[in-house]
C-alpha cells in the first residue's frame, strides 16, 4: 500500500490521506483546547518580542473576522459551508488518479482544517484563534490558529499544482 513511504492511489483514490486530516484535526482541538483554557481573553505572551505571540481571541466570522458582528446566523452558515465542503473535498480524494499526490495533500490539509473550525463553530458558536503575528506595536496579522494554517498551506499547494498541471498540460499540446 505505501509507496516510497507515501500512500498509493488504489480504487480508493487518495483516501488513505485522510490520515493527514486527522493529524491536522487532532493538533488543531488540542492546542486549541490548551490555549483556550490556558489565557485568559487577548492576554498576550509575547514569544518574539516585536513579531510572535500567543493570544486568545474567538471570532464569530470567516477569514479576517468577515461577518463576524451579525446577528448569529453566521455561525450556521458557515458551518454548512464547511459541511459541504468537506464532503465534496472527501468525494474529490477519492476520485484522484494515482499522479496526484500533490492535490491529495492539498486537500488533506484543507479538510483537516475545515473540519477543525467547524467543529468549533457547531461546539462553542466561535472559532478559537491563539496566534498572533504582528510588527513592534504597530501592525497586527488577525489571529489564527492551527486549522487555517492547514487550510492555507492546502490552498497554496492547489494554487501549485494548479500551476503545475496547466505547465504540463501546455507542453503536451505543444
Amino acid at each position: 500500500m505505501l509507496n516510497n513511504g507515501l500512500p498509493k492511489a488504489s480504487r480508493f483514490g487518495h483516501l488513505a490521506w485522510l490520515w493527514l486530516s486527522l493529524l491536522v484535526f487532532v493538533l488543531d482541538q488540542a492546542s486549541k483546547f490548551y490555549f483556550d483554557n490556558s489565557l485568559t481573553m487577548y492576554q498576550q505572551i509575547v514569544i518574539i518580542p516585536d513579531y510572535f505571540s500567543w493570544t486568545l481571541a474567538y471570532n464569530t466570522g470567516a477569514a479576517f473576522s468577515f461577518l463576524a458582528d451579525a446577528a448569529g446566523w453566521q455561525r450556521w452558515f458557515f458551518a454548512a459551508i464547511a459541511l459541504v465542503v468537506s464532503v465534496i473535498l472527501v468525494v474529490w480524494l477519492k476520485r484522484l488518479k494515482p499522479s496526484e499526490t500533490w492535490l491529495a495533500v492539498a486537500l488533506a490539509l484543507v479538510l483537516g482544517g475545515a473540519l477543525g473550525n467547524l467543529v468549533d463553530r457547531v461546539v462553542f458558536g466561535h472559532v478559537v484563534d491563539f496566534i498572533l503575528l504582528h510588527w513592534r506595536q504597530q501592525w497586527y496579522f488577525p489571529a489564527f490558529n492551527v486549522a487555517d494554517m492547514a487550510i492555507t498551506g492546502g490552498a497554496i499547494l492547489l494554487a501549485l499544482d494548479m500551476f503545475k498541471s496547466e505547465k504540463s498540460g501546455d507542453a503536451a499540446h505543444e
